[in-house]
């Protein structure tokens, strides 16, 4: 099957989907095989709902972009004066926010339409594989979820091929380095390509009840074994009112195989070697498994029905002191107007792990780290007939000085560039309220340094959504005799989905 036989088989596949005519794990079984990777289709979802807060609304007047930056947009976009672009993305910080605040500017600027469709990230799919299939160039620029770099990296243009090919349109001190190195690695690299440049970023950092801990004397735990004795004695003290941890446990669900790998990963585990065979029931998948059995009995009854939503509620309704999950969710935390907890919660970069693995001791690009990174990557489209100016928007979209402005507006998301967690905008924001940025220091530190990403594989959309997140349900669920029993079962399943 041709590249371009291949994507339009791919997008009727999406389209059914989407119209409920076949079945999900129809669909990630042949969209696997296909080359999708696992953040397919709102399966790998964001944890939150991406409005502004009331507060960045009340600041939209006092933060405006840069008048230089503005006039470079105006100089450079002349020739495309009248030119319309779009864009389908899904509801994210930095999509919201540009949408909804700061594109009148880019448009007044360069005299440009610009045209941005918020919409499911199946939808989103569905519409770039229908463009990159037909080369309509229907869309002119492309949101690419980390997992879809692979499928999509040859539809796309390198921005620093666009930089070297257009000297005329390069934004002065845009900076391609200013993104962290990280996130180049971790989302918007496949093989020697850069597939666009780092958009979004949620990634797990640890989140406790200050309030709590010092009533019981506790500090922010050093290592994960010290995390479960912590979360034991808050929910042997104060339980049933008050539990000492939480999770996104619902069977089925990709938020379960999402903790899961931050176990896995602090223990020493990996989900494969460098053999490319799964090693999650191996001795330290089986240490992560003891481990998270455990912790499991100091969360909430309702956890194992819970995906991110869930889990969030349970520290923004006051009934769990502690979690391990997406920096997303800070913000909603300190709003007032949304949480119980408003300025009794307090960020820090997750316990250290027992032991870690070097990415070349796992397969398939695997990363092993505490910090369970999520994210997408902004590119132009090969197949726009606006490619430049498309290029322009790119570069203004994704500049120091707009996401500096996305992440003041945009309710204190964690910014992709390293200069903008210095911004005054940005620590101006660090203070307890909707919108808060006093978080980020902490989340600059886990992409640095705890980050873990999940391995590059066509199939990995069918076993994290599918097989993994299935046994380890039914564990939870007390229908296996044993971890390793349920381990087992899972390595068996996909060891025979990765080479099926």
């Amino acid at each position: 099957m041709n590249d371009r036989t291949r994507k339009e088989y791919l997008a009727g596949i999406v389209g059914r989907y989407v119209r409920g005519e076949i079945g999900r794990r129809s669909f990630l079984r042949t969209a696997g095989r296909l080359g999708l990777g696992a953040g397919a289709l709102g399966l790998a979802g964001r944890p939150l709902g991406r409005a502004l807060f009331p507060a960045a609304r009340a600041a939209e007047e006092a933060l405006q972009p840069s008048a230089e930056v503005l006039k470079w947009v105006a100089d450079a976009s002349k020739p495309f004066a009248g030119t319309t672009l779009r864009l389908a993305t899904e509801s994210t910080p930095p999509s919201n926010a540009i949408n909804s605040q700061l594109k009148p500017f880019f448009e007044k600027a360069s005299g440009m339409t610009v045209e941005i469709e918020v919409l499911p990230l199946e939808q989103v799919l569905q519409k770039l594989t229908l463009d990159v299939a037909s080369n309509l160039g229907t869309y002119d620029l492309y949101y690419i979820d980390q997992s879809w770099a692979a499928s999509f990296y040859r539809d796309v243009f390198d921005p620093r091929e666009q930089i070297q090919a257009k000297p005329d349109l390069a934004m002065p001190n845009y900076d391609i380095d200013d993104f962290l190195p990280a996130l180049v690695d971790g989302i918007c690299k496949y093989e020697d390509r850069w597939v666009g440049v780092p958009y979004d970023i949620p990634i797990f950092i640890m989140m406790y009840r200050k309030d709590i801990y010092d009533k019981m004397g506790f500090k922010p735990p050093a290592t994960l074994d010290e995390y479960y004795t912590q979360a034991k004695a808050i929910t042997d003290e104060m339980g049933p009112s008050m539990y000492g941890a939480t999770g996104q446990m619902k069977s089925g669900h990709y938020s379960l195989e999402c903790d899961w790998t931050a176990w896995l990963w602090g223990h020493g585990g990996s989900i494969f070697n460098a053999d490319r065979k799964f090693t999650g029931n191996d001795e330290q998948g089986l240490a992560a498994m003891d481990y998270w059995s455990k912790l499991w009995k100091t969360m909430p009854p309702g956890v194992t029905g819970w995906t991110w939503d869930g889990e969030g509620q349970s520290i923004a309704q006051g009934v769990a002191a502690t979690m391990m999950s997406w920096g997303e969710f800070f913000p909603s935390f300190d709003d007032p107007d949304a949480s119980k907890v408003s300025g009794l919660v307090e960020p820090v970069r997750c316990p250290k792990p027992t032991a870690l693995r070097t990415v070349e001791q796992t397969g398939f690009g695997e990363i092993p780290g505490v910090g369970h990174q999520g994210g997408s990557s902004l590119a132009v489209s090969q197949y726009s007939k606006n490619p430049d100016a498309a290029w322009i928007f790119m570069q203004w979209a994704t500049c120091a000085d707009t996401q500096a402005l996305i992440t003041t507006l945009g309710g204190g998301t964690g910014p992709t560039r390293s200069s903008v967690y210095d911004d005054p905008r940005v620590k101006a924001n660090a203070r307890v309220g909707a919108g808060t940025t006093r978080h980020l220091d902490v989340v600059r530190a886990t992409i640095e340094h705890d980050m873990g990403s999940e391995p590059d594989l066509p199939q990995w959309a069918e076993l994290s959504n599918d097989t993994i997140p299935v046994q380890l349900g039914r564990y939870f669920a007390g229908e296996y005799g044993s971890a390793k029993e349920a381990l087992d079962d899972i390595a068996e399943k996909a060891d025979a989905v990765v080479n099926g």
